[in-house]
């Protein structure tokens, strides 16, 4: 799949009008972009223009790095007007950024071209008369897209409700609404963020940014709920997708956040099985949830989880979190543990099991001579106490090498 950064929804009529005022009164390249540094509006060009915004042009946002550059400076949180400097490295000449508030709502980023970073009196208050303007037009249109994500939010919710009649009305409302057709597979796809220093209304955005590509594409219809720290996307398709391809959604929303995001935020998707018809979403959100949970506790996983490809993980994962901790180890592979040498032991007895047992596969795998590797497997079993050769004490201790990968430094047994 080839990633393509999502463009911001473009402007009214009205936000455009105002927008092209500031930039005729001023005489400079005037934009209005959304929270996330996607462009809105943008106003004719004064002789002004730079290699980012001839880019931003062209793109419908800037790239990556540029937006990446733009945030850092806070922008999302000012609460007055200043500068952005340029950075020549990104072709950015200093831009002049107002943040366009309404009753706490951040709903957009006026930025006017100003190389010098000279303006006079008279210009910073043209242009704080006209962002108040733009504010009072970008809200009005705020709490109508507001009404509608609450809408589709309330559906996803109900569609993925434990309770059977909730699920049910859902799936009536949803054919009623026309917001989702027939299809014979549903996936479900959960994001989740770590309460990072953003304001929740910046991840809520970010969230949007990252994910509202993926509602109506060639292959999938879908529907969106999203709330500061958390993100659902249920999509309908024609066929299942396979592995690489939700490999490569998972991937394109991860980059997306990485822009919008700090590093605190660490966000993690977890993607649900693929079930046949809209009855199914319960069930894959269910299995997203799992999924998740794998991709928070494996670093193997990259921060994605796959239902699909979990295997056995998929049964421990869901313990309760309380009772995932060490006290799930078996003795006998705790005793391997503390065992001198136990570490080799270890990767050893977990090479012999993926390879069913297999003498020639594992002494490959390790580059060890079978001699060697007789010797280790002796060794296991002489400080574990079981028998390599019982399918039952393999089982034991393939299981316990699987609860150890899940556990994190602070599982330990309780008190």
């Amino acid at each position: 799949m080839t990633v393509r950064p999502q463009r911001a929804r473009p402007g009214s009529a009205e936000l455009q009008a105002l927008v092209d005022e500031l930039a005729e009164t001023l005489g400079r390249s005037v934009a209005v972009d959304d929270p996330l540094v996607r462009m809105v509006c943008t106003s004719r060009h004064f002789g002004d223009e730079d290699p980012v915004r001839i880019g931003t042009l062209l793109q419908g946002r800037a790239d990556n790095a540029t937006v990446r550059y733009v945030l850092a400076q806070g922008v999302a949180q000012w609460s007055k007007p200043g500068f952005v400097e340029g950075r020549d490295d990104l072709g950015l000449l200093p831009r002049y950024v107002v943040p366009l508030r309404e009753r706490g709502h951040l709903l957009g980023l006026l930025m006017v071209v100003v190389p010098d970073k000279a303006l006079g009196e008279p210009e910073t208050g043209t242009i704080a008369r006209a962002a108040a303007l733009m504010a009072a037009q970008m809200y009005a249109e705020h709490l109508a897209a507001d009404t509608r994500k609450a809408e589709e939010r309330t559906l996803v919710l109900d569609l993925v409700d434990s309770d059977v009649a909730t699920r049910t009305a859902a799936r009536r409302r949803a054919r009623e609404l026309g917001l989702l057709g027939e299809a014979e597979h549903v996936l479900v796809t959960l994001v989740q963020l770590r309460r990072g220093t953003e304001p929740g209304r910046q991840s809520e955005a970010a969230l949007w940014g990252a994910l509202e590509g993926f509602r109506q594409t060639r292959s999938a219809q879908g529907v969106l709920a999203i709330d500061q720290e958390r993100a659902i996307l249920l999509q309908l398709r024609d066929r299942p997708p396979g592995p690489d391809e939700v490999a490569a959604q998972s991937g394109r929303v991860l980059d997306e956040l990485a822009t919008f995001l700090g590093p605190s935020a660490a966000p993690v998707i977890g993607v649900g099985g693929r079930h046949p018809g809209l009855r199914g979403a319960w069930t894959s959100y269910e299995q997203a949830l799992v999924a998740a949970r794998a991709a928070r506790r494996l670093p193997s996983l990259r921060s994605v989880g796959d239902w699909d490809l979990l295997g056995e993980l998929a049964v421990l994962l869901q313990l309760p979190e309380h009772a995932l901790n060490t006290s799930l180890v078996p003795k006998p592979l705790r005793t391997l543990d503390e065992a001198h040498g136990g570490d080799r032991l270890r990767d050893t007895l977990r090479c012999f099991l993926e390879h069913a047992g297999s003498i020639p596969r594992t002494a490959e795998a390790l580059r060890l001579h079978r001699t060697s590797l007789y010797y280790r497997l002796r060794q296991i079993q002489e400080i574990t106490g079981l028998d390599l050769d019982d399918g039952a004490h393999r089982l034991t201790l393939h299981l316990g090498l699987r609860i150890e990968e899940l556990l994190t430094p602070g599982d330990g047994a309780p008190a």
